[in-house]
């Protein structure tokens, strides 16, 4: 080709694409910026809304992403190109790589109903898929926890909602439930006396369901008496560990003693 024929050739694509692909730089640009502009409003109504700090991430993110998809679907019909063909290309790659990862689309799926329907939130202490730990981060594959001995676990999110699930913070109290063993010998009306003493003398037990104390069994070598009181949530764990102690020490200081399992052998001389 002679370099006039190039220059006509590039003066005529240049005349038929030119504006098209200056169209869709502009719009590309003009796009991601009013996705970035819609994601941050959506993060300001919701934050406004008090919304859960767990869904925030994810629904703005959702908005972010299908904002842009309406954009490359406009770039995509500036250069004539039929959309409906497109879609169904993709709906086919879709369903190919669907049934490659259904492992991993059902934790996806998982983890759309969790952070829908919200059985726990970030800093809830709870048991699921046979795991126990407070809740660090809910995403949308796995969910992050944190063990009591602040160990980082990862659990599928299809594991945790197709499991029971235990939320130890679903309600603002809970109650403790300790068993105090006295011997046979000992007054029984005296150790349930002392017990309520210590019981109502802490200011963390509540009033409010009133605390139970009733004798549960009668064992091989002990009385056991339950003790049954109401606390905050947050202050479970800190008012069983001092009621355990003082309740030990308030029973032996009234006389009564703690027993333990023992084997009592008689001797009988024959003959």
């Amino acid at each position: 080709m002679s370099a006039q024929e190039v220059i006509d050739l590039a003066t005529r694509l240049l005349a038929q694409w030119g504006l098209k692909v200056v169209g869709a730089v502009v719009v590309l640009v003009v796009g991601r910026i009013l996705a970035g502009g819609v994601r941050r409003a959506v993060i300001r109504g919701l934050e406004r809304s008090r919304m859960d700090n767990t869904l925030i991430p994810f629904l703005s993110g959702l908005v972010y992403y299908g904002v842009l998809a309406f954009v490359v679907i406009a770039v995509l019909r500036l250069f004539g190109l039929e959309t409906t063909s497109l879609v169904a290309v993709l709906g086919a790659a879709g369903l190919a790589v669907g049934l490659a990862l259904q492992g991993t689309l059902s934790n996806f799926a998982a983890g759309i109903m969790l952070l829908l329907f919200r059985p726990f939130k970030v800093g809830d202490l709870v048991e699921a898929a046979g795991t126990l730990g407070s809740v660090i981060e809910v995403g949308v594959f796995s969910t992050v926890l944190k063990s009591p001995d602040n160990i980082r676990i990862v659990v599928p999110n299809g594991k945790i909602f197709g499991d029971t699930i235990k939320n130890y913070n679903g309600f603002d109290t809970r109650r403790i439930d300790l068993v105090m063993g006295i011997s046979y010998d000992d007054d029984i009306g005296q150790a349930m006396e002392v017990i309520r003493k210590v019981v109502g003398a802490d200011p963390r037990v509540l009033p409010e369901p009133q605390p139970q104390i009733a004798v549960s069994n009668l064992g091989d070598s002990s009385v056991d008496l339950v003790v049954r009181p109401w606390c905050r949530a947050e202050e479970y764990w800190p008012l069983r560990f001092d009621l355990t102690r003082r309740l030990k020490e308030e029973l032996e200081a009234a006389g009564c003693s703690i027993p333990y399992p023992q084997t009592d052998v008689h001797l009988h001389q024959v003959g």
